[in-house]
């Protein structure tokens, strides 16, 4: 990979008709694609960071036949992340590192691919943005909510026209809409399972709703339109153990767990069950990086499980997800002022 982002002018051809699996056939890597639209500067859109995540280009695409013929409201620029990795439906392939943690500010820098992020922010910095959205799914069930990782207005209005669940983080790093914050109001979409309707639907409806925006209001929205939490701790599988639904993986899952999600559960709540013979497979990481697993989480018999009350999120049954990623993020409410 190079360290330059292509830029188009135009949407290539057969781009509106690409499956997720197909679009790397008129976008074979990642792509910047500038639109022109009524008023500047431009939104910008993030889409397929994970290859296995197809909200964006579905909603994109979507939205774009909506305007067939016509000039967008306001100018638009595509990011097309990882279209090699979206033809086999992978979040990213083995080679590869995690398109959404490798953006400036990231752990994992030095990749000829956090080069070619960190020359794709300074270039939309050049050109200005009006507010940034970068769009996905996920693996087990959640609602759909709206991700920021800055408190100011700004940000929790365009969190709002999402939805009233927010979610404030400041890490994992390297993520895009991190990085974007720094040039615009930005924030992350979690639209559901992929593929599903209500999902593409909604993001398509924010896309729109943003691109008709004049500006953002000066005020914080009021502390009984959203509900924010705050992301405190990120709980991840120790190198080298497993986590699956069988009784022979280290970490066993239940197969409803994902129905936690977005529940406030109280101390002493179980998480998951381990074998007898596997000792601490679970570590939470803070926000600033300390490991923060005596804090939150608590070994009895062959159960894990919350020390302290806390709202879990992103807990998922896909062994693949979990050891690329994580089992799970702990939250807690966060009061407005």
């Amino acid at each position: 990979m190079t360290t330059t982002l292509p830029e188009l002018y135009e949407l290539p051809e057969g781009f509106l008709d690409a499956s997720p699996q197909t679009l790397h056939e008129c976008v074979p890597e990642p792509t910047l694609i500038h639109l022109e639209g009524q008023r500047a500067p431009a939104l910008a859109v993030v889409l397929l960071l994970h290859g296995n995540e197809p909200v964006g280009l579905q909603a994109v695409q979507r939205l774009l036949r909506r305007y067939t013929g016509r000039t967008l409201p306001r100018a638009l620029t595509l990011m097309v992340g990882n279209p090699r990795a979206a033809a086999v439906s992978q979040r990213h392939l083995d080679e590869q590192p995690d398109f959404n943690r490798i953006w400036p500010g990231t752990e994992q820098s030095g990749s000829p691919e956090a080069e070619c992020f960190a020359e794709t922010c300074r270039r939309l910095e050049q050109r200005g943005l009006f507010a940034a959205i970068d769009l996905h799914n996920n693996t087990g069930r959640n609602p759909h909510y709206a991700c920021i990782n800055h408190l100011e207005p700004a940000f929790m209005n365009l969190a709002a026209l999402f939805g009233r669940t927010v979610v404030y983080f400041t890490r994992p790093r390297g993520v895009a809409s991190m990085a974007l914050a720094r040039i615009a109001p930005s924030v992350t979409l979690e639209c559901g399972p992929p593929n599903d309707e209500a999902g593409i639907q909604h993001a398509f409806e924010m896309l729109d709703a943003v691109l008709h925006l004049d500006h953002f209001p000066e005020h914080p929205p009021r502390s009984g339109d959203i509900d924010i939490f705050h992301t405190v701790a990120q709980v991840r599988v120790r190198p080298g153990l497993q986590a699956g639904l069988d009784a022979q993986h280290d970490v066993r899952l239940e197969p409803d767990l994902d129905r936690l999600n977005f529940q406030l559960l109280p101390a002493h709540s179980t998480l998951v069950h381990i074998r007898p013979e596997v000792d601490s497979p679970l570590v939470a990481i803070a926000e600033d990086g300390r490991e923060v697993t005596e804090e939150y989480l608590e070994t009895r018999g062959d159960e894990i499980r919350l020390k302290r009350a806390a709202m879990p999120s992103m807990l998922t049954l896909d062994s693949r997800v979990i050891a690329q990623d994580c089992l799970c993020y702990l939250m807690e409410p966060l009061a407005l002022p």
